[in-house]
């Protein structure tokens, strides 16, 4: 029988919790990934009094305690981000993508994969910068309500502004003072353009959209291929024709979709015909 001391897990445990977030999320939690499992649930373990890995298995697979599944889930989800992250998408979102919009409509921007909140606020910050004369929102959401409930406060360490201009970050962010210092927030104009909500990617999604672009970026490389066709199939079903779908720069589409479905302008950046 495999010993199991402190601060470790065992195989067989590894296997039923690569299982289960696989089954709950469609993500594959590779064999390198064991010591961030061990890292992120240890804290769960000691709040929770249990002894080890396999316990709090039994405890989260039972159905009886679903909020502790979520919180499973948030830990495990949990991916680093940065405002202008990739800014090559950014920039042609502003010079090819808005230029080429329909007049007269609202143009509307899902985040799909949005963590806790640096790219979605990052779209707001181009939109309000370059759509005065047009409506618009954005739709940010992420399997994580940890991670979501960040991002809805839009509130920042100052060192997370590294990314931002200096000129948007002097015109849509305030500088926290006194008990503040050394944070900044989000101003409320931009928040109250950002919709939040939960939504896994492997399942139908709600009832949002249509989108005219749809940001899913730095998150299929979690999936295998059949997640990776599922999860594109689940999206384009909320994408305009004529919409843009853009992943990230270490992405690609190949083998996921037809180009009838969705046909690539450049790298990582498709089109819906």
């Amino acid at each position: 029988m495999e010993q199991q001391t402190a601060g470790s897990i065992s195989d067989q445990d590894f296997t039923r919790f690569q299982a289960l977030l696989y089954k709950l999320a469609g993500i594959y939690l590779a064999p390198s990934k064991k010591v961030l499992l061990v890292g992120r649930l240890t804290k769960r373990l000691r709040a929770l009094n249990l002894a080890s890995f396999g316990d709090y298995y039994r405890l989260v697979a039972g159905g009886e305690h679903p909020q502790e599944l979520q919180t499973m889930v948030d830990l495990l989800t949990t991916n680093e981000t940065y405002f202008f992250r990739e800014s090559k998408h950014f920039d042609f979102l502003r010079q090819e993508i808005l230029p080429q919009r329909a007049r007269g409509t609202a143009f509307e921007v899902w985040s799909a994969a949005c963590s806790s909140g640096e790219e979605p606020y990052t779209l707001a910050m181009v939109l309000a910068e370059n759509l005065a004369d047009t409506p618009w929102k954005i739709t940010a959401s992420d399997i994580s309500t940890q991670v979501l409930e960040r991002a809805r406060r839009g509130h920042y360490p100052m060192e997370r502004s590294q990314g931002i201009p200096p000129a948007l970050l002097k015109k849509y962010c305030l500088k926290g003072v006194r008990e503040q210092a050394g944070t900044f927030l989000i101003s409320r104009e931009l928040r109250s353009r950002v919709n939040f909500l939960q939504v896994n990617l492997i399942e139908t999604p709600p009832s949002i959209g249509p989108f005219d672009v749809i940001f899913l970026r730095n998150v299929m490389i979690y999936f295998d291929q059949d997640t990776k066709r599922k999860v594109v199939a689940n999206l384009l079903t909320r994408l305009k024709p004529g919409g843009w779908f853009i992943v990230g720069h270490s992405e690609t589409l190949n083998g996921i979709v037809e180009p009838a479905q969705l046909a690539a302008v450049r790298p990582t950046i498709y089109r819906k015909p």
